[in-house]
This record gives structure tokens, sequence and C-alpha cells, in this order.
């Protein structure tokens, strides 16, 4: 699905309180996974260690951490959105609420649903607050429900 496009910060006013989009599937691989632990020093073996998690783990297999499926929100706002002008640079500027409801077994597909909470116009930027809701495909949960804070600088 393409992505919704706005011709500017200003413009994303007409969409507050609204679904933006549902992204593309996007696998998780455990490459992916164990790429994120030597990045992060996240080693754990509910992460890496398939022979084990397959005989200890509640969900049968090695599974994603909390925190690689929630820096997915980039990629996915940037597959739901596309500003087309008056952006010089945006900021990550922070969350407001982050869950984990459900784990994303290695190799599964999620997909994000995104949508604009707010819009607030600031003197040096354009202030937008949108709740992320990402799916992992076969889970009645979430994977992980977010309210993201992006400032878009012109």
């Amino acid at each position: 699905m393409p992505p919704l496009v706005v011709s500017n910060p200003q413009s994303l006013k007409e969409l507050v309180g609204q679904e933006i989009g549902i992204t593309e599937w996007f696998r998780v691989t455990q490459k992916r996974i164990a790429q994120f632990a030597e990045a992060t020093e996240d080693r754990q073996w509910i992460h890496l260690n398939q022979a084990r998690a397959s005989k200890e783990s509640p969900y049968g297999t090695t599974i994603a951490h909390g925190f690689l499926t929630l820096s997915m929100i980039s990629h996915f706002l940037n597959s739901a959105i596309e500003v087309q002008s008056g952006v010089r640079f945006a900021v990550n500027y922070g969350l407001n609420r982050v869950r984990f409801p459900a784990a994303v077994r290695a190799d599964s597909r999620i997909r994000s649903r995104v949508a604009l909470l707010g819009l607030k116009e600031l003197s040096d930027s354009v202030e937008a607050v949108y709740g992320v809701t990402i799916e992992c495909e076969q889970s009645e949960k979430p994977a992980c429900v977010a309210e993201w804070i992006v400032r878009y600088y012109s």
C-alpha cells in the first residue's frame, strides 16, 4: 500500500483523530534478531538460542526483542505517510506510552496501523503524536502499542 502523501506538516491538521494507514507486512528474521542482540548487547537466550527456546520458552521458538519491534515504528511511519515539502528534518522527540502485549516469534511477519493522535504548532516546528499499533500475523493481541512524538522542522 503506498504511503498517504500530504503537502506539508501543517496539512496534517486534517488527519488528527484518524487512522492514516496500514503498512505492508514485514518479516522479522532470526538474523535480524541476532543483529539487534549484537547492537544492543542483549543476548538473552530467548532471542538467540533456538534449541533452548524450543524446549523452555512458552513461545516454542526464539522471539524478537521488544525494543527491536519498537524500533520498527520509524520504518512503518515512513511507509504510511510522506510529507512532500516544508520539512528540513524530522526528529524523534520521544514516546508517551509503550506496551508489548504479545511476543514476535522469529520469522513471523509484523505490520503497523498508524493514526495521528494530535498535532501542535510550536515556534520552530510542528509536533505530531502518532498512535502506532504493531500487529503480528496470527496473533490476537498486538505486539506493540506506542504513542510516538515526531517534530518536523522547516
